[in-house]
This record gives C-alpha cells, sequence and structure tokens, in this order.
C-alpha cells in the first residue's frame, strides 16, 4: 500500500516559482515512476511531468524549461520546482506513483497552486 501526499501549494503571483513535496511510503517497486498531475476546474486531468527510478524524466510542452521534476529516494521524495509561472498553470496538483511510467495506481489528495 502506497501513500503520497503533496505540499508547497500557494498562492502566487504570474512569474513567480513554487516548489511542490510529495512524502511517499510503501513498497518501493510500486514506485518505479512518479509523476506530478494536475487539474483546473472544468478541465481533464493532465500529467505535467514524470520521473522514473533511474532518473529519466518526461515533461508535457506546455512546462517544459520552467518546471523540473526530480526525486530523492533516499528520503522518498518527489518534487517539482515551478518557476516562470503563469495564471494558466493554477490547479489542484497531485502525486501519482506506479510500477511504470504511465501506469500510475497510486494518487495523493492534492495541493492547490493558484497564479493571480
Amino acid at each position: 500500500h502506497v501513500q503520497l501526499v503533496e505540499s508547497g501549494g500557494d498562492l502566487v503571483q504570474p512569474g513567480g516559482s513554487l516548489r511542490l513535496s510529495c512524502a511517499s511510503s510503501g513498497p518501493s517497486y510500486q514506485r518505479i515512476c512518479m509523476a506530478w498531475f494536475r487539474q483546473a476546474p472544468g478541465k481533464e486531468r493532465e500529467g505535467v511531468a514524470s520521473i522514473a527510478m533511474d532518473g529519466s524524466t518526461s515533461y508535457i510542452d506546455s512546462v517544459k524549461g520552467r518546471f523540473t521534476i526530480s526525486r530523492d529516494n533516499a528520503k522518498n521524495a518527489l518534487y517539482l520546482k515551478m518557476n516562470g509561472l503563469k495564471p494558466e498553470d493554477s490547479a489542484m496538483y497531485y502525486c501519482a506513483a506506479g510500477p511504470r511510467c504511465g501506469y500510475y495506481y497510486w494518487w495523493g489528495q492534492g495541493t492547490q497552486v493558484t497564479v493571480s
């Protein structure tokens, strides 16, 4: 059983920065790949970035060059550093984990990011 707890969401002005954190626990084989998703009101949830255990990463085009995903396996932590925030980045951000990228079986409760 994997547990994920996000933190770090806040209200920030356009152009500002935030760092989201996700504390995880549970079997490591269920957390081989971890990711950040987001969902804005009235919109579908979208994957923002993912990172595998070996450190390989993937980003959606709209955040490339602005967001950086990282993980500290020793601390069971996942991070998302967000720079150059835009109003369209406003959403609930969720941490997700799974045995392989694209297969996320475990989800956190979310942390709210508002850019205004």
